[in-house]
């Protein structure tokens, strides 16, 4: 088994491609096999690689070779170290990259490239021009900081950004005031996970989000997800009404804000509560106390899956979604303005009892 490369089930007979055999495929996928093109593929648009060995610079000769790609997605990819895309490309506009665990460098020459989903801190990122991406997702449940290192550094390198996803495992630092601002970007979504640790970073400070949308001018929708077993940050108390605001923190232009997992922690609430004072365009407020499946739809929640069960929650987390609708009906219902729809996802009647 060559050096860097999961098992692989076969060698993938490259020969048929060859001599023009394969000009004809326009979508390739592979997977658990070894993978050593000699030439390109003249209408390829689309290649699917998963856990498949092939070094990268044979992955580089393929893609400057099928002028025609549009679409590259690696998974597990072991042996490839460095990642060139030509310049050659035009039409070349999605890159995905997960769990390639030796890749070091992807070096981006295709003028068109708009769309990047990779698991990751910045570091990761292509290097090259890159101020036509329009779309990031920066997807891993394992890394920290991804919301800290997002706000510091990719307003200077990806300043068109409409359409920006992060996640992160934990964040050291809170978000920081943003020196530049993302000017295009009409759409967030940052999720929020324990990394198995039971709780996401209890000295956290939620509401300091409100500085991401301070710098989003023109932002549309908003989308909080916090994942966790156990809250461990300050939980609001009751009777207390002495909530933080940010003066001039005026967002104007966003309509739509879901906040999945929504807590009792005073900071979560702090954030709910400046967003209902100063989204001056808002029309939709979407709240749910658990983070699962269902909590990106409008449908009310009910037993799913195969055993007529909804996805198992700890005794611990449902206590915790209990106690977040509380907090909703106690201190966030009565800032809602009579412009706004307030849409609190019930729990299930039947699996989240306590």
């Amino acid at each position: 088994m060559p050096l860097g490369c999961t098992a692989v089930h076969y060698e993938f007979p490259c020969p048929v491609l060859s001599n023009g055999s394969g000009n004809s495929i326009r979508y390739l996928h592979l997977s658990r096999c070894a993978f050593h093109p000699t030439a390109g593929l003249g209408c390829l648009t689309r290649l699917f690689l998963l856990e498949v060995c092939i070094a990268g610079d044979e992955l580089g000769h393929l893609l400057s070779s099928s002028l025609a790609m549009e679409e590259l997605c690696l998974n597990s990819c072991d042996k490839i170290i460095r990642l060139k895309i030509s310049c050659l490309l035009n039409r070349f506009s999605c890159l995905s990259v997960f769990h390639c665990k030796s890749l070091e460098v992807i070096e981006n020459r295709a003028p068109n490239l708009c769309f990047v989903r990779i698991d990751g801190a910045v570091e990761k990122l292509p290097v090259g021009d890159l101020l036509q991406m329009k779309r990031l997702h920066m997807l891993d449940y394992y890394e920290s900081d991804i919301i800290h290192d997002a706000c510091s550094k990719l307003p200077f390198i990806m300043p068109n950004l409409e359409t920006l996803n992060l996640s992160s495992a934990g964040e050291m630092f809170n978000t920081p005031i943003l020196i530049v601002r993302f000017l295009f970007l009409k759409n967030l979504l940052i999720d929020l996970n324990d990394g198995q640790m039971g709780s996401f970073s209890p000295s956290y400070d939620y509401f300091c989000l409100a500085y991401f949308l301070n710098a989003c001018p023109v932002l549309k929708k908003f989308v909080l997800g916090v994942s966790q077993t156990r809250v461990k940050h300050e939980l609001i108390s009751d009777g207390d009404m002495n909530m933080r605001r940010v003066p001039g923190h005026l967002h104007c232009s966003v309509k739509n804000v879901r906040i999945m997992g929504f807590c009792s922690a005073k900071s979560m609430v702090e954030l709910t509560c400046h967003i209902l004072e100063n989204a001056t365009s808002l029309e939709r407020l979407t709240s749910d106390a658990i983070y699962d499946n269902s909590s990106y739809g409008d449908a009310e929640r009910s037993c799913v899956g195969e055993k007529g069960e909804c996805n198992p929650k700890s005794r611990s987390m449902i206590m915790h979604a209990h106690k977040g609708l509380g907090v909703i009906g106690k201190y966030v219902v009565e800032k809602v303005p009579s412009t706004v729809q307030l849409s609190v996802k019930k729990l299930c009647s039947r699996c989240h009892k306590i």
